[in-house]
């Protein structure tokens, strides 16, 4: 059931974010249906016994579970949930080669073996199990909601449609035929390139040096990634980036299809200045029943969703999954 590959997994505390006291830390291993391994750093509340309710989270996208999501992960730990913050197929300290390629079905899938993992756990109550997803990992959560009936609650933060980004551009400029085809063309010039040469190209993280120029959610996204604050060893988006062809299958296949049937809870938070809201703004629209909501957290871009604690609403986050996890 898995690769059989035996992770390097990082023993000295590394993430981005500082060490709670507050609770206990360890690395976990699990597979996913296609045999991949998955690592991921397990944050459980100190001197709480009986059963908890557990919550995976995963993201941003090109991201690892040393920065946002860790963050996310401990801080809910602290709050009294059971967590795990992983990283995706292929990327970080997970296994799957090629590295750095990404796939709306085995991407999905790490959500479900997350959620397979934490409902085996000896503390944990199966019955009580949500997800979040950050970034472009909240449109995998979306797509997982819909597909996982054990996940009883999910968060989505700063969200992106990753199949509607790589298919339309940023801000739908690109939505047309032509466009695309134009798209997918140099994309498979570029398999045949990386065919001959054995090797896949890297399509380059986050732009640095920064073009004066450059548009603000570029800015936004180097002040995280490439800085001090968010700046990790093994993250795609602060280094090399993605394979070039790594995330073309979502062109065509759109993850949140079947959004509108998700039946457990949902809550979607956004920047109301971020360059994504729209993302959020539209894919709460398609969702359906009163357990659904969205909150727009004022004058916020998109990175302050990633680690800046006066703005995630972490309150609201634990109150909701207080509320679905136990119902």
């Amino acid at each position: 059931m898995s690769d059989n590959i035996r992770l390097e997994l990082t023993d000295e505390w590394d993430k981005v974010f500082p060490e709670s006291n507050k609770v206990n830390h360890r690395k976990v291993t699990f597979s996913n249906r296609y045999g991949i391994t998955l690592a991921a750093d397990l944050y459980e509340p100190k001197n709480v016994g009986g059963k908890l309710a557990a919550i995976a989270v995963c993201g941003p996208f090109g991201a690892v579970k040393e920065q946002s999501s860790g963050l996310y992960a401990q801080t809910m730990a602290e709050r009294g949930f059971l967590t795990i913050a992983f990283d995706p197929s292929f990327t970080g300290e997970s296994g799957g080669t090629p590295r750095y390629m990404a796939s709306p079905d085995i991407n999905t899938e790490d959500f479900q073996a997350a959620v397979d993992f934490l409902s085996v756990q000896d503390n944990v109550d199966s019955g009580k199990i949500g997800i979040i997803g950050i970034c472009g990992w909240g449109g995998m959560a979306l797509n997982t909601a819909s597909l996982d009936t054990r996940i009883k609650a999910t968060v989505t933060s700063t969200m992106y449609d990753m199949s509607r980004v790589n298919a339309n551009g940023y801000f739908d400029a690109n939505d047309n035929p032509d466009d695309r085809y134009n798209a997918r063309k140099a994309l498979n010039e570029q398999r045949t390139k990386d065919f001959k040469s054995g090797s896949y190209e890297l399509g380059g993280g986050v732009v640095d040096p920064l073009p004066e120029d450059a548009p603000f959610f570029v800015k936004d996204y180097y002040d995280y990634y490439k800085t001090k604050r968010g700046y990790h060893r093994r993250s795609l988006n602060s280094n090399g980036g993605w394979n070039k062809i790594g995330c073309m299958s979502f062109m065509n296949q759109p993850i949140l299809c079947y959004s509108d049937e998700i039946r457990s809870a949902v809550l979607m938070i956004h920047g109301e200045k971020a360059h994504s809201c729209y993302f959020s703004k539209d894919a709460y629209k398609k969702l359906r029943g009163d357990n659904k909501e969205i909150m727009i957290i004022p004058g916020a871009v998109h990175t302050d969703l990633y680690d800046n604690m006066n703005v995630i609403p972490f309150d609201k986050i634990q109150s909701f999954f207080e509320k679905y996890l136990n119902e």
